[in-house]
């Protein structure tokens, strides 16, 4: 902010020439934008965590409602505020922003140990995420141990009531990943991230449709005790969707993300293809059940 508003010597400020000349603000036209969200949706993972933490919250209404709200606001001030600063300090062609448009930032202004400085807050930031992820996902696979989707030894708690072995799973994964990381460094990260970033998309339009047939079963059946409720319902649970089926649109035309999208598509083919497979299988089970008991 000091730098955009000239209060640093020596530095000019960009004002808003960044941001409105050299091409405008869409210099390579909108599939950027898409090739854009397609990359960094996997940043943004995690922000259901909320819902799934909820759950071992002693107060989980008013524990629920501070988290998404906090979570809205760190993502407004950290992520869109850094970026905005970031576009309008650096042109877009800038070569600095190869290596890194923090960095590019600190040693602008000439902060000492500006690269050690962003590898200490990644550092720091990173292990927050492995932090999360192994908590969530220890969560869903006792979930699915407790649903008959997992091997029943996934839903043993220990005397804290802590899901021991499911934790110890997701571990054994995550260390596998960084073997996989020493074999082959150019490789696995690239496809962790184009994985992942279909992948979110994938999970959040569920979520979506998810929503709306969920919320209006609930109040259907429990008008009175739905307490937290989301803004703009239906109406932007409906612009969600409309937003994600444009973005997997654009993906099938865009050479880079291609791929992305049919690992996706193959994905969903398999995870709905499996629900359908168990239901057939327990419907089949019931009815010879049954022919049994005549």
């Amino acid at each position: 902010i000091a730098i955009i508003c000239g209060f640093i010597p020596g530095i000019d400020s960009p004002g808003t020439s960044n941001l409105l000349h050299k091409g405008g603000f869409l210099p390579n036209g909108i599939s950027s934008v898409f090739l854009g969200i397609a990359l960094v949706m996997f940043s943004f993972m995690g922000t259901e965590i909320v819902a799934t933490a909820a759950g071992e919250s002693s107060q989980p209404e008013k524990a629920i409602t501070i988290a998404t709200n906090t979570v809205i606001y760190r993502i407004l001030f950290f992520y869109l505020g850094s970026i905005f600063i970031l576009v309008t300090v650096l042109p877009w062609n800038s070569s600095s922003l190869m290596k890194s448009p923090f960095v590019s930032i600190l040693e602008l202004v000439n902060v000492p140990a500006a690269a050690q400085i962003m590898n200490f807050i990644i550092l720091t930031a990173v292990l927050s995420c492995l932090n999360s992820g192994l908590y969530t996902s220890s969560r869903m696979l006792f979930s699915m141990s407790q649903n008959g989707d997992a091997p029943k030894s996934f839903s043993k708690l220990n005397k804290k009531g802590v899901p021991v072995s499911a934790i110890l799973a997701c571990t054994v994964i995550s260390y596998i990943s960084v073997i996989f990381n020493y074999i082959s460094p150019d490789k696995i990260f690239l496809f962790l991230v184009n994985a992942s970033g279909g992948v979110a998309l994938l999970v959040y339009l569920v979520i979506a449709f998810s929503q709306i047939k969920m919320r209006k079963k609930y109040e259907k059946e429990n008008p009175e005790a739905l307490k937290i409720k989301m803004w703009l319902f239906p109406y932007l649970t409906y612009a969600t969707i409309l937003a994600i089926t444009s973005i997997f649109i654009a993906m099938a035309f865009i050479d880079s993300l291609r791929s992305q999208f049919f690992l996706t598509l193959l994905i969903a083919v398999l995870v709905v293809g499996s629900f359908f497979f168990q239901r057939t299988k327990v419907t089949s089970g019931l009815a010879a059940k049954g022919n049994t008991s005549k």
